[in-house]
């Protein structure tokens, strides 16, 4: 008896019992073209921001977080938020949350006067509690 094969009969003809891989291996191909085009979106969306260096600093992350990017767009937890939007999606997501803190993830190239508007937004919304995030500076 060869493998892959069941005698039916002496003559010779048999049955093939054997799996058919392609339909499988184009499932597969399928999902990996998706996992790698959602991939590079969820990459492209969230904030490129880059932070001021401080000596002083915590891993700590609570609260919502308001991104503002050095061309001035507005992400609050990772969601892209038009400036006359934010101080309403800040209502709700405060609305929601026991503990009223807001940190603010602001570019090092962005202007004092936009960081201090954006956290004026935020008390206004309700915000009781402000910190600014910094990246740890390593040098010295």
């Amino acid at each position: 008896m060869a493998l892959g094969k069941l005698q039916a009969d002496e003559n010779g003809g048999g049955i093939v019992a054997e799996i058919n891989i392609t339909p499988l291996t184009d499932i597969f191909l399928v999902l990996l073209i998706i996992f790698m085009v959602t991939q590079s979106a969820i990459i492209e969306s969230a904030a490129k921001v880059n932070l001021p260096k401080a000596k002083e600093t915590s891993s700590e992350t609570r609260g919502i977080t308001i991104a503002v990017t050095s061309d001035s767009k507005i992400f609050v937890n990772n969601q892209p938020v038009a400036l006359n939007q934010l101080e309403a999606t800040l209502r709700d997501l405060l609305a929601a949350e026991q503990q009223k803190l807001v940190s603010l993830q602001g570019d090092r190239a962005l202007f004092l006067g936009d960081a201090v508007h954006v956290m004026d937004i935020a008390k206004r919304a309700g915000a009781e509690e402000f910190s600014i995030a910094a990246d740890k500076d390593e040098s010295r």
